[in-house]
């Protein structure tokens, strides 16, 4: 399970280093615009598809791709949040 995180932050930072033309990923990474706005959309999406309880799975996993995506593209390490969340267990 947390090999899927970890293969998709891999994913993101050898992307940055080495971006691929046409790559949905890569859009991401370089239009900030594009990735907030994608966060904010499917944040959305999840919100309706539990509240209807349809494509739970499918909206959440979505919510995750774009936010690592959001965060890489903002140089926010993913390594950083999981510290953050670390120091808040109790």
């Amino acid at each position: 399970m947390l090999s899927t995180l970890e293969n998709l932050i891999k994913l993101a930072r050898e992307r940055k280093l080495s971006p691929i033309a046409g790559s949905y990923t890569n859009k991401l990474l370089t239009d900030k615009a594009l990735s907030k706005a994608k966060v904010l959309e499917e944040v959305d999406e999840l919100i309706e598809a539990i509240e209807e309880d349809t494509n739970k799975i499918h909206e959440a996993a979505d919510v995750f791709y774009h936010l690592l995506m959001y965060l890489e593209a903002n140089d926010v390490k993913v390594e950083e949040v999981m510290q953050e969340l670390e120091k808040r267990r109790k």
